[in-house]
């Protein structure tokens, strides 16, 4: 236990002060569980384990979990940056690599609120035209940056959480759980991944019929489960 207690570095102390305390667990919250959980959960559970797919589609748990789990991480790190700000001027490797985190999550919520309209044959609107449906070419590219950028912002903030705990001189049991929570979401996913659970967001959406006109494309991303499948007016000759 004394061990656990311990600083990583003994040779340093750990004494920061309520703020850092504060800005710290903040963005351990943020970035360290609901970020990549919600990843994770936007990867492979566009279909959840009880549905029945493809008679039942476009079940969107996924949606929420991840929209509300990144939304929840954009506004913990505005407050963990503005409760480091009243104390810090942010010069350290840390601080910087923090500011250009942040900075890539201001473009990829801005990204988001550009995705597009969704369209599709069960469109609110009667309408089943859409960027989204479609698969036109602002989607394409929308859906390989927004995707790229993501893990790009997931593996930075490793980075940038670990100089913060080094900075901190934080006691070996903080290390401990970060890296066992990551313990668990990678053994996590490589299950899921095997399991092939990463299925294509459009057939998660729309099913697999070639009736749709993004089954005529490869799916964006890499390890993307796409399913082939004969179109209604096939099965029936």
């Amino acid at each position: 236990m004394d061990w656990l207690l311990a600083p990583i570095d003994p040779d340093r102390a750990h004494a920061v002060g309520l703020i850092i305390s504060l800005h710290g667990r903040v963005m351990t919250l943020a970035w360290v569980i609901i970020a990549p959980l919600a990843v994770v959960i936007a990867r492979y559970l566009k279909v959840t384990p009880r549905q029945d797919w493809p008679r039942q589609l476009d079940n969107k748990f996924w949606w929420y979990a991840h929209y509300w789990g990144q939304m929840s991480v954009f506004w913990l790190s505005m407050i963990g940056l503005g409760l480091i700000l009243t104390v810090a001027a942010g010069g350290t490797t840390h601080g910087r690599l923090g500011i250009m985190l942040l900075g890539l999550l201001l473009a990829q919520v801005g990204l988001g609120l550009r995705r597009g309209r969704k369209g599709g044959p069960t469109s609110a609107d009667g309408n089943p035209r859409g960027d989204h449906y479609d698969m036109t070419p602002w989607r394409v590219f929308f859906e390989y940056a927004h995707k790229s950028l993501g893990y790009l912002l997931i593996l930075l903030s490793v980075g940038v959480v670990l100089l913060g705990l080094w900075q901190a001189n934080a006691p070996r049991w903080m290390w401990a759980m970060i890296a066992l929570w990551w313990a668990v979401l990678i053994c996590g996913a490589a299950i899921a991944q095997t399991r092939g659970m990463a299925i294509d967001t459009y057939q998660a959406i729309w099913g697999p019929d070639p009736k749709h006109p993004g089954n005529h494309r490869k799916p964006i991303g890499f390890g993307i489960r796409q399913i082939t499948a004969r179109s209604e007016s096939d099965k029936l000759t």
